[in-house]
């Protein structure tokens, strides 16, 4: 009997690191895929826009203070973002899936879409803004002529 519990959790040890060395290269691969698609670029502009605001709210606190804070977050940010994506990204993507979007970013043309992606986002997101308020406003009429 004891000797079956020492192979199960031997196996299961087994799984568990095979699936955990899994997870580490799954998660290297889509850091790589960040990187040569331009997000890194699109996360760190993000988060210098939070910077930004988080200035005009807290004028008190100095430039050194902001700096400081700034650096650390870039640096540390697409770490967390990864490990927080990874689940979202290995529902729909394998790692091979991964490698042939690093192939294509390192394609001339990949190489242009990721340099410009951080603009596109940019300015789609501000269209966006856009359209959602046309939405609301014509929701508004659409509410008002119902007589509500």
């Amino acid at each position: 009997m004891r000797k079956s519990w020492y192979t199960l959790l031997l196996v299961l040890s087994c799984v568990t690191f095979s699936n955990a060395q899994g997870n580490v290269e799954y998660k290297a691969k889509l850091k790589q895929m960040f990187e040569a698609s331009g997000s890194e670029k699109s996360y760190k502009v993000a988060i210098e826009q939070m910077f930004t605001m988080f200035k005009q709210q807290k004028t008190t606190v100095p430039d050194s203070i902001w700096k400081q804070f700034e650096g650390e977050f870039l640096k540390t940010s697409l770490d967390d973002l990864v490990e927080m994506l990874e689940p979202v990204y290995i529902k729909s993507l394998t790692q091979d899936d991964l490698q042939q979007l690093i192939a294509f970013y390192e394609t001339p043309v990949g190489k242009k879409y990721a340099s410009k992606t951080p603009i596109i986002m940019q300015e789609s997101m501000q269209v966006g803004q856009q359209w959602g308020r046309k939405i609301a406003m014509e929701f508004q009429e659409k509410l008002k002529a119902k007589g509500y």
